[in-house]
């Protein structure tokens, strides 16, 4: 789940002034569980822009932004209102306006209406809370399944550090030492010889920006 909030609509308003003609884009996946880029989201920007003097041109939500197949049926569909627009509102994640802007056949200017925020799992309150940081070298069979990278707020790779306090970070005392948090896991599972083990230096080119993958075809 990637989590989005959306911009202030005083900043939106400032990214859209030099274009009449709005189109607006959501997605039917994360944006709408997050509530910044579902079919009400777009209807409430709709009439705030209307109200600030703006054309609407149209609004769609794909079921999947960031999937070019979905995007390249949403704007086929939406092909005259589109023709007829002069800039797309995404309302979705960074990743769904680098997809639009990929299958857009128009040369429309692509507006983020939201800040990507984390990648994250959402519990049974419906709460979302980052587990992630696709670093590209996943450790997590030595640590209890606790990412270390992400839950610890520096990063370290063979903890606790000397600040922790009461099974608490230094940095957040709010929060639990996610070394202290895998000791424990580790402990009532009988494995703590994992944490014993000392992990290398992160490979940092794994993680180089941009990031691609190409599945190999196979012949059947």
């Amino acid at each position: 789940m990637i989590i989005t909030k959306q911009k202030a609509y005083e900043a939106i308003l400032a990214s859209v002034k030099d274009y009449k003609k709005i189109f607006l884009v959501g997605c039917g996946d994360c944006a709408t569980t997050c509530k910044t880029g579902g079919e009400e989201e777009l209807a409430a920007m709709k009439e705030k822009l209307e109200s600030s003097g703006k054309t609407v041109t149209g609004m769609v939500v794909p079921d999947v932004t960031c999937v070019a197949s979905k995007v390249k049926l949403a704007i086929g569909k939406n092909r005259d209102a589109l023709k007829n627009s002069e800039a797309v509102l995404i309302l979705s994640c960074g990743l769904a306006s680098a997809s639009f802007k990929e299958n857009d056949r128009f040369g429309l200017e692509i507006i983020p209406g939201c800040d990507t925020l984390f990648g994250s799992i959402m519990d049974a309150k419906g709460d979302f809370s980052e587990r992630c940081s696709a670093c590209g070298e996943c450790i997590i069979d030595t640590t209890g399944g606790i990412c270390p990278v992400t839950l610890c707020s520096k990063g370290i790779l063979n903890g606790p550090c000397g600040g922790v306090k009461e099974g608490k970070c230094e940095v957040d005392p709010d929060r639990d030492c996610a070394w202290v948090l895998i000791y424990k896991d580790l402990k009532a599972k009988g494995k703590l010889d994992k944490f014993l083990k000392i992990s290398r230096p992160k490979d940092y080119s794994k993680s180089g920006k941009p990031r691609s993958l190409r599945l190999k075809k196979t012949d059947k």
